[in-house]
């Protein structure tokens, strides 16, 4: 989580900072299902690399949108969820894609 010291002054850029790029909210529509394990987080994202999805999943854990829990089993594998806190950002990520639906069918002129 961020700081107290590290909170920008407006709200909307705390949630930029959180979440603001488009592989962040696929990761959260993908384990708002259930959850992945990294390689099938990875293959169920179309276009993400392997470097940018580790990148993006530790960013995530550290500010509580994820839990990373590494299950022993044989070979051991890493399984990720979403926290209480993610899985609030619903409802913002299902309005953001009621609003680009409409805005595509408008270009489309649908």
């Amino acid at each position: 989580m961020l700081t107290k010291d590290e909170l920008p002054p407006c709200p909307v850029v705390t949630c930029f900072q959180l979440f603001g790029n488009k592989w962040k909210i696929c990761v959260i529509q993908q384990l708002e299902v259930r959850p992945f394990g990294f390689n099938e987080l990875r293959r169920a994202i179309s276009g993400i690399s392997q470097k940018v999805l580790s990148s993006n999943l530790k960013e995530m854990e550290v500010a509580g949108l994820i839990n990373r829990e590494v299950v022993p089993e044989t070979p051991v594998r890493t399984e990720y969820s979403l926290t209480e806190l993610g899985a609030s950002l619903m409802p913002l990520i299902e309005s953001m894609v009621t609003w680009g639906t409409n805005y595509q069918e408008l270009v489309r002129g649908e």
